[in-house]
């Protein structure tokens, strides 16, 4: 399954492809059915493969080593599609192990750990879709990201509270991302993980989907399915740190092969987990092909990479001591700086019409930037800074906001120094965080105010998109792996009017393309009223391309109607109220300018014209010159 050229390539770390040569795959030789077997393992003394076929017996089929490459590999006569495995390895110390395939393409249910022989064999429907989905990954696309996790989104979606399958999910997934206009969902890792409680951030099986959720057909399925009604699906990736299970590839062939073997490199104090040893070039074109599995086998649109910031500093979480300087003195992890480098080069190479995104918590310049001028090469890093200041912000009684004024203002600072996207997600309503709704302050109508406040403040702002599940319906209790979302607070007209909003204010993202076409650009916002802290309102414009019509977005960010506010606007005419998030059908208690305003001559805020407006309390609005029609 491997020519000299795979060989040198693997050796070299510059192997995209492993997927399709390492692992099991079902052949045909001399005419007879069989599989092929391929496992990177130097350092063993023996490698078998022992399974179901064999009575798991430790001598029926041994591998052989491929020249010095590492490499083992050998053809099994008569093993097929459905066939149970693991790799024997003798470690050089004798211990003998008994590993799961890293290449595997799929796994048994956990807790039972054994690869399984699959094919892949799919016919995708999805060529509309994959002849398109460059632009709608551009950087001047509306794209708004619905972040889920698939065990407890789709339990109400399955017979008995049981895990449902990815084909079962396919309809009313994209129902639902439809009537709430979403452009694309992010899974939690798919990818096979032992616990479930990791929610798949600590995986064992890197090109294998988890078989909790059904077969890597299903999963293709369910992709086939979304791309067709318009959907783009993004996986969340781990290639920051794996865990120590016995199966998987901690010590896999006896020694840290996977892993660094000093623990201040080769350890993660948060998650008790071992972290990849980026400089070895075997381990770079591993992870590398693995990322390139998923879109090249399951047509996924988007990679997420996980706890970037973690793999960036050598000191991440470790006091004086635990952790050891790069070879200037320095504190940066030079190793996994060039393998994210070398990564998104690899994905953008041979996908150009995918993106990226890094989960990035850090002050880290030039994330999403080329490399060729320095930078990791991210199509977009997720905007910390932004959840961490606006959720602060949001969770303060609103008499004490008008003193932390500057957390929303800050922002305008740096907006356009990345191609960022806005999240609000999972980790924000866990471990004790509470929902979206319950950081909100003040009794109920005031908590639903506000968080209908936040969502337009996220929308209006310059980047992209992301929500967590639940935060479409007002989730009151934060996310539990083991529960689903409470889909029952839809009859209430509060929880009701949350999520008629976001489907309206994903409508306004797409059809007004001043709100997307420069959401990473510097002239695409400019502030309108960034100073009055006396009344606790704030007010800019979304800036499209020539020609295209501004958006002016208005927040009252206090629970006291605001009559007769000025705020200068470019043009003259009258000026549409596209959203208002104090409107009657989303909750509100209908305050508002009967449909919009006329400017007057009445400079103001730098222009020539203004707007007098009455301002709904906890609320926002969106307007529009003109007839405002998209």
């Amino acid at each position: 399954m491997l020519g000299e050229q795979d060989l040198h390539l693997f050796n070299e770390g510059t192997h995209r492809y492993l997927h399709r040569h390492l692992g099991a795959h079902i052949v045909e030789r001399d005419g007879r059915p069989g599989t092929w077997f391929g496992v990177w393992a130097p350092s063993a003394r023996e490698v078998s493969v022992i399974g179901d076929f064999n009575g798991w017996s430790p001598d029926a089929d041994p591998l052989q080593p491929r020249g010095g490459s590492g490499i083992w590999e050998g053809w099994i006569d008569g093993v097929g599609h459905g066939s149970l495995y693991k790799y024997r390895i003798v470690a050089p110390s004798g211990r003998v192990l008994e590993k799961a395939d890293p290449m595997a393409t799929f796994a048994e249910v956990p807790p039972n750990t054994a690869s399984v022989v699959w094919d892949l064999d799919h016919e995708w429907s999805d060529a509309r879709w994959m002849s398109t989905r460059g632009e709608r990954a551009a950087l001047d696309a509306p794209i708004s990201i619905y972040e889920m996790h698939i065990g407890s989104w789709g339990r109400a979606h399955a017979e008995n509270g049981r895990f449902p399958t990815y084909r079962e999910l396919a309809r009313p997934l994209a129902d639902h991302l439809e009537a709430h206009g979403f452009t694309h969902v992010e899974l939690l890792p798919v990818m096979e993980h032992p616990f479930y409680g990791s929610w798949g951030y600590q995986g064992t099986g890197y090109f294998a989907p988890t078989s909790r959720y059904g077969t890597p057909q299903d999963l293709m399925a369910m992709v086939d399915h979304l791309h067709q009604r318009g959907l783009g699906v993004i996986v969340d990736w781990v290639p920051s740190h794996f865990p120590a299970d016995a199966h998987g590839l901690g010590q896999f062939d006896g020694t840290h092969l996977y892993e660094h073997e000093d623990r201040r490199l080769g350890h993660h104090p948060d998650w008790d987990s071992l972290i990849f040893n980026y400089g070895r070039h075997e381990v770079r074109a591993f992870l590398i092909s693995s990322a390139i599995s998923w879109l090249d086998r399951y047509h996924i649109d988007g990679i997420r990479v996980d706890a970037v910031a973690s793999m960036l500093y050598r000191d991440y979480s470790r006091k004086e001591g635990e952790w050891i300087p790069n070879e200037y003195g320095g504190r940066e992890n030079l190793e996994a700086i060039g393998f994210l480098r070398e990564m998104n080069t690899a994905i953008f190479g041979e996908f150009p019409d995918v993106t990226t995104f890094a989960e990035e918590s850090t002050a880290w310049p030039m994330v999403s930037r080329p490399t060729y001028v320095g930078g990791l090469g991210f199509g977009f890093k997720w905007d910390m800074g932004w959840m961490h200041d606006t959720l602060q912000h949001f969770q303060r009684d609103p008499i004490h906001r008008h003193h932390h004024y500057h957390e929303l203002t800050f922002r305008g600072v740096y907006y356009a120094t990345e191609n960022y996207t806005l999240p609000l997600s999972h980790d924000e309503v866990v471990h004790g965080k509470g929902s979206l709704l319950a950081k909100m302050p003040g009794d109920r109508w005031r908590q639903l105010a506000n968080l209908r406040l936040l969502y337009a403040y996220q929308w209006a702002q310059p980047g992209k998109k992301l929500l967590f599940m639940g935060g479409e319906v007002g989730q009151l209790t934060e996310w539990s792996h083991e529960g689903s979302v409470d889909w029952s607070l839809l009859d209430d007209p509060g929880h009701a009017g949350i999520s008629r909003l976001l489907g309206d204010l994903n409508g306004a993202y797409r059809s007004f393309p001043s709100l997307h076409q420069k959401d990473c650009d510097a002239d695409g916002f400019r502030w309108v009223e960034a100073s009055d802290t006396d009344n606790d309102v704030l007010a800019f414009l979304r800036l499209g391309e020539e020609g295209e019509d501004p958006v002016l977005a208005v927040f009252n960010l206090t629970p006291v109607v605001r009559d007769n506010y000025r705020l200068g606007v470019p043009r003259a005419g009258y000026w549409r109220e596209v959203v208002n998030t104090d409107a009657e059908m989303y909750g509100g208690s209908g305050v508002g300018n009967l449909g919009g305003a006329e400017s007057v001559p009445v400079p103001s805020h730098g222009e020539y014209h203004s707007v007098v407006l009455t301002l709904p309390p906890l609320g926002a609005l969106f307007l529009v010159p003109g007839n405002g029609t998209a």
